[in-house]
């Protein structure tokens, strides 16, 4: 064989096992691909399963405070006949975190008959008090503007929170609206779930039980304040629902786990009483075993609360109790 020959053999050898080597890398590659794929498909699917026979129109813009966009979910039943009655509703997450994907699980109440609105609101760090009562004022505005377009009754709007939401959402309810607005910020029925009402005696707020001066400082109660409540009383107080209660507030239902370890029962119960003091309407239910949320939350029995206390209050052809 010619040095020639040797070479062009050699070369060949090189060749074909390059072109091996590059078809399996391709072929892992590609399994690789197909294989991520699958789990985005799969991640996708689990992440937009819905209660059957509900749509969800996402990401709508409803307001843009210091040009940041803030979007709402809105859950509407696939058919429905007429406006619907509206839901807002408010994550929790200790006013630091969470987000308007929470309602996915909330969307059982979609087929009974409402749209259910989920929003996002300023967080600790992005904004702070009364930005995010602010933001909730937004979206009830927004709804109310837009009712037409998206089939909504503007005359018949609740709201429902947990956690840091419950407490939004008893203040929606509360609270004075902005006196500039134009169109009504105002609820017709409250759902709160397990909310601090009273941010002047919630517990990481004050002394205590091991809590340092430091702990406080750093709550969450006064990074949402920018202080200690002790430092701003007033402001705390015009965070809280229990200081805000007056005769003309809506309807609420509030439910509360009897164990709950991060919000105590009393902070229900206290607003429970002043509402029925001032001739309000609400119903307390407290639910034994249950922390702070959980699974004791999601019963039939829990659920058959919410949709009658929203049926009877947000619908016409239902009477108000």
């Amino acid at each position: 064989m010619t040095l020639k020959a040797s070479l062009a053999a050699a070369l060949a050898l090189v060749l074909c096992a390059s072109f091996g080597l590059a078809q399996e890398r391709s072929s892992k590659q590609q399994m690789a691909t197909k294989g991520s794929q699958s789990a985005k498909l799969k991640k996708t699917k689990k992440a937009q399963a819905l209660p059957a026979g509900v749509e969800l129109l996402a990401d709508l813009e409803y307001a843009e405070p210091q040009g940041k966009p803030l979007l709402l979910d809105l859950y509407r039943p696939e058919q429905f006949e007429g406006p619907l009655p509206v839901i807002v509703f408010i994550h929790g997450g200790g006013w630091k975190q969470g987000s308007k994907a929470t309602a996915r699980k909330m969307a059982w109440i979609v087929p009974h008959g409402f749209a259910l609105a989920s929003i996002n609101y300023r967080l600790i760090g992005e904004g702070k008090w009364p930005d995010q009562i602010n933001d909730c004022y937004s979206a009830v505005r927004w709804l109310r503007e837009n009712a037409e377009t998206y089939q909504l009754d503007p005359a018949h709007m609740g709201c429902w929170g947990t956690s840091a939401g419950g407490h939004l959402a008893a203040l929606l309810g509360t609270r004075s609206c902005p006196e500039e607005e134009t169109t009504s910020s105002r609820v017709q029925a409250v759902c709160d779930w397990f909310g601090p009402s009273e941010l002047l005696t919630m517990p990481p707020n004050t002394l205590g039980k091991g809590r340092t001066e430091k702990d406080i400082a750093n709550s969450n109660g006064a990074k949402l304040l920018g202080a200690t409540v002790r430092d701003v009383p007033e402001l705390a107080k015009d965070a809280s629902a229990l200081d805000q209660v007056t005769e003309d507030d809506p309807p609420f239902l509030i439910m509360h786990g009897e164990d709950d370890p991060g919000v105590p029962p009393a902070q229900s119960e206290k607003l429970h009483a002043k509402l029925v003091e001032a001739g309000v309407p609400s119903k307390l239910v407290m639910i034994p075993g249950a922390g702070h949320g959980g699974k004791e939350f999601m019963t039939d029995a829990v659920q058959q609360e919410v949709i009658h206390f929203f049926e009877s209050y947000l619908k016409p052809a239902h009477k108000s109790q």
